[in-house]
């Protein structure tokens, strides 16, 4: 009888003694939280989509961090690679556009939302600038993360991983930079240096 009474005491024992982590009244950031998605989207149906445009690579959130997913684009290559406002056009339908079930399945998303389109520069702005039909501030700050990093590592881009871009105010553009940082922490303000 003795026997019986002292499993359930060990058992009791070891539950309350836990995972061997100790407590701390100090906040500790370790960081994001580990995801159990892949953000790995599987080439099934690549083979159909091969002819069907330019591939085109854009930047969507997964775990919430932004990864990068390779696309096609139904514009035509010999007319995107000389002009980065058609080729950031592009880049924005394919930011707009819901994830495909595969990248849903892979744990993707997308915070950009419309209405939003991009145009070239004014008089006097910088040469590259891009200007968003919206201030870039007043969008969600993870909207803003993928679209600085998706125009800033194409052919859009200033070089640098950079991107020059504005609104439709009369405010001058900013260089906004992709850094890893940034693609850590998407909801973070992407980080700026002057234009010129």
């Amino acid at each position: 009888m003795r026997r019986r009474a002292l499993v359930p005491a060990v058992a009791l024992t070891a539950l309350l003694a836990g995972c061997g982590i100790r407590t701390t009244s100090v906040p500790v950031d370790a960081g994001a939280a580990p995801s159990r998605v892949p953000c790995s989207v599987t080439d099934d149906g690549a083979a159909e989509t091969a002819a069907q445009g330019m591939p085109v690579r854009v930047f969507l959130v997964c775990g919430s961090q932004l990864e990068a997913v390779d696309r096609r684009s139904p514009l035509p290559e010999e007319k995107a690679g000389g002009d980065p406002v058609r080729t950031a056009g592009g880049l924005l339908a394919q930011l707009l556009d819901d994830p495909s079930d595969a990248e849903r399945q892979a744990g993707f998303t997308t915070e950009v939302r419309g209405p939003l389109t991009v145009g070239g520069g004014r008089a006097g702005d910088p040469s590259g600038t891009l200007r968003l039909s919206r201030q870039p501030e007043d969008l969600a700050p993870t909207a803003l993360s993928q679209l600085v990093c998706t125009f800033a590592e194409s052919s859009a881009g200033a070089g640098g991983h950079t991107v020059l871009l504005g609104g439709p105010g009369k405010y001058p553009p900013k260089r906004y930079r992709c850094t890893p940082d940034l693609r850590e922490r998407p909801d973070s303000t992407p980080p700026t240096t002057p234009p010129s």
